[in-house]
């Protein structure tokens, strides 16, 4: 649905994204993540059309940003981080209007801005001025002018932003719910958000992507394959079995949090499954295993180790 291939922008001797690729597939919920000033606003703004790439080329279900703009531009709804709201219209008033700029016809009108009201809950204020909205109810109207014309595409910059945690969860909700009709791009700073919502993430750090997968693959990937284990023996009885084997570099003892055992994390050789040995050495000294499990690493631990590690390689 969305290609992005080899698009650079540069600001003069800046670069402020750098020759980056990536496809969104139809019906894919994508988290666009990194730090500020990392190029994500950038992009998101050469796939909306809002700015052009430097080099490079953006396709929207197949028709390129900027030699089929119209065309392409049809297919996508976009909500800036501060959507852009007329105040002292009415919330219907608004929509009309932007059905105005996305051409809907006339006859269409107010069936699809009831139905987009409806989706977005917003139908109770929709006599109301925009300036007296709160916050919340501000970011769903901003929602709903970026679906007015049914894209295929939505792009959502930040969407949750200043949100009550109550708001929050009821964005994300309406996003994933969104995200059965719709190919979505979402850039948040709220991580738990993204991993809740998002099929597959990107992160890009200094114009660059330096990550790009599921959540879940990304941190089996980078979280090295260590293993939490809890085994009914002292430190010193499991560390001497488990350091007989071939395959584990690494041995973290953690003290012990039931009477007769040990907490360790144990870090194997990259790619090496250390599982089936681990349990075979540690049953055959008659030294049970009470708990094993995967060391997981969370979408905030998957962003800091990505960005640090490029950071300092730059």
């Amino acid at each position: 649905m969305i290609e992005v291939e080899g698009v650079t922008k540069r600001y003069g001797q800046r670069v402020a994204v750098d020759n980056i690729s990536f496809t969104v597939n139809d019906g894919e919920i994508l988290g666009f993540l990194g730090p500020n000033g990392a190029g994500k606003s950038t992009t998101m703004n050469i796939i909306t059309g809002y700015i052009s790439a430097t080099e490079g080329t953006v396709r929207i279900d197949g028709k390129d940003i900027l030699d089929q703009p119209e065309e392409a531009k049809k297919d996508i709804g976009y909500l800036p981080e501060f959507p852009p709201l007329y105040l002292d219209m009415t919330v219907s008033e608004y929509l009309n209007f932007i059905c105005d700029i996305r051409k809907v016809p006339q006859e269409e009108r107010k069936q699809s801005i009831d139905k987009i009201m409806d989706v977005v809950k917003i139908l109770d204020v929709k006599d109301r001025l925009i300036k007296n909205l709160s916050k919340g109810y501000k970011q769903r109207v901003g929602l709903a002018q970026a679906m007015v014309g049914n894209p295929k595409v939505l792009v959502l910059d930040e969407p949750t932003v200043g949100l009550d945690p109550r708001q929050i969860i009821e964005m994300r909700d309406l996003i994933k719910k969104l995200g059965r009709s719709h190919t979505i791009i979402l850039s948040s700073h709220i991580l738990p958000e993204v991993s809740a919502i998002c099929d597959r993430i990107i992160i890009i750090n200094k114009g660059k992507i330096v990550a790009s997968g599921t959540p879940a693959n990304l941190s089996k990937r980078l979280g090295g394959g260590r293993l939490s284990l809890r085994i009914a023996a002292s430190e010193k009885q499991a560390a001497d079995v488990l350091s007989q084997l071939p395959g584990i570099i690494k041995i973290d003892l953690r003290g012990s949090f039931e009477p007769g055992t040990v907490d360790m994390v144990i870090e194997p050789e990259e790619d090496v499954d250390i599982r089936r040995p681990v349990f075979n050495a540690l049953s055959r000294a008659g030294y049970p295993i009470l708990m094993m499990r995967p060391m997981d690493l969370s979408l905030e631990e998957i962003f800091m180790q990505v960005t640090t590690q490029e950071s300092e390689v730059n």
